[in-house]
């Protein structure tokens, strides 16, 4: 069994925690839980930190975590390329299994990755470890039962979404709204017109003319899907903006090349290519072309005005048409339960859809619209301290708080 806590008069053994994130995000949000779970357990325990072993990227690594094992080794996208690589995952996850459950782990942590750590977690339950999930998977959208299985494989759910808790009413299983860590990281100044002109300045961009932000993805097969679409509607909207700048983020040296590639059919757009995340080029930008996913969110989070779009190959559309069960696919638009921005899906994201799509919004944005209003709303509802709420309710899962 898992150590909660230590008898009067007991000497207290270092807390050990198993932690797995599997993809960059991931990696992000369990290093913030790592710091925050550092802190408030060296609060209440001087002189005993916290030990964390795991797998995580170079945030946890630079947190304190001791590493069993390569990200790199989960870094599987789509439907295929995991059934492909089913062996080798298989065979990782029974040798994590049989070292935490050597290092007998207080508790185990899954961070995002769902279908990988609902396993584990559901193996170190069945051993007598406390399992945690960071991260809701998309029941809102998705098959309503997964919640069961969310339930049969954790004792604590983290939801970053207010309206998550609800779905998992009735199971056993904590389930607990901490609010998003992206909300807490970008405040209400972040994306103010002095930070857009600062941005601008880093990016060699005009400050009076205007700048739209292109995003098409963070996978190399997503911007396959968009560029060649999302460069035609820059194109466009162009035309009816002269001197429009467009800034593409280019998240790795794979994707740039990409970009560049796709930009000879463009000579005459002038784009700047940022190598980096999303957040400058959003930050720089009066308008956002945006795959749907959580740079969706991040725009929100900037008080930018976007345009939402995604295309799929036609097998995983075909698949993915007959399992989502949402009437919006853009995070803004679930989090205000109603169409507040723009998504313009598969067959409906041609170019000039989406031109028409950008003016019209750009347009509402200039005229004092009430859409960044509700993004400042949706913001504060987000903003609820997402590290140090985790921490606190996986301390008290525990027994620690």
């Amino acid at each position: 069994m898992a150590r909660v806590a230590a008898l009067p008069g007991e000497a207290r053994m270092p807390l050990t925690l198993g932690i797995l994130a599997g993809e960059a995000s991931g990696d992000l949000l369990g290093a913030g839980l790592m710091a925050q779970l550092q802190a408030q357990y060296a609060a209440r325990h001087p002189g005993q930190p916290v030990r964390f072993v795991g797998i995580g990227g170079p945030r946890m690594a630079a947190a304190g975590l001791d590493s069993l094992g390569s990200m790199d080794a989960l870094s599987v996208n789509g439907f295929r390329e995991p059934l492909l690589r089913l062996p080798q995952l298989l065979a990782l996850m029974r040798r994590l299994i049989r070292d935490f459950t050597a290092q007998r782990v207080d508790a185990f942590i899954g961070v995002d990755f769902n279908v990988f750590n609902f396993l584990l977690e559901a193996a170190l339950k069945k051993r007598g470890v406390r399992t945690v999930h960071y991260v809701s998977p998309s029941v809102y959208a998705w098959r309503s039962g997964r919640t069961r299985r969310v339930a049969n494989s954790a004792d604590l759910l983290l939801c970053l979404y207010p309206f998550e808790p609800a779905f998992y009413a009735g199971l056993d299983l904590q389930a607990e709204f901490i609010g998003h860590p992206l909300a807490q990281e970008i405040d209400f100044e972040t994306g103010s017109d002095a930070a857009r002109q600062a941005a601008r300045q880093a990016l060699g961009l005009d400050r009076e003319r205007e700048v739209l932000a292109l995003l098409p993805g963070s996978r190399d097969s997503e911007v396959a899907l968009m560029i060649d679409v999302f460069l035609r509607a820059a194109q466009l909207f162009a035309q009816e903006h002269p001197g429009l700048q467009v800034a593409v983020p280019c998240l790795r040296p794979t994707i740039r090349a990409r970009v560049e590639q796709a930009l000879v059919a463009h000579p005459e757009l002038d784009v700047v290519l940022h190598d980096g995340n999303a957040r400058q080029a959003l930050t720089a930008a009066d308008i956002a072309l945006v795959k749907s996913g959580t740079s969706t969110l991040e725009t929100m989070l900037l008080h930018r005005p976007m345009v939402v779009s995604y295309r799929l190959g036609w097998f995983t559309y075909q698949l993915a048409r007959w399992l989502v069960r949402t009437p919006h696919v853009a995070l803004p638009n679930i989090l205000a339960g109603r169409r507040l921005v723009p998504e313009l899906i598969q067959h409906e994201a041609t170019a000039p859809a989406l031109a028409a799509a950008l003016h019209e919004q750009l347009a509402m944005a200039q005229h004092a619209s009430g859409q960044l209003t509700v993004f400042r709303e949706l913001h504060q509802q987000l903003r609820q301290g997402a590290d140090t709420r985790a921490a606190t309710a996986v301390l008290r899962l525990l027994e620690i708080v």
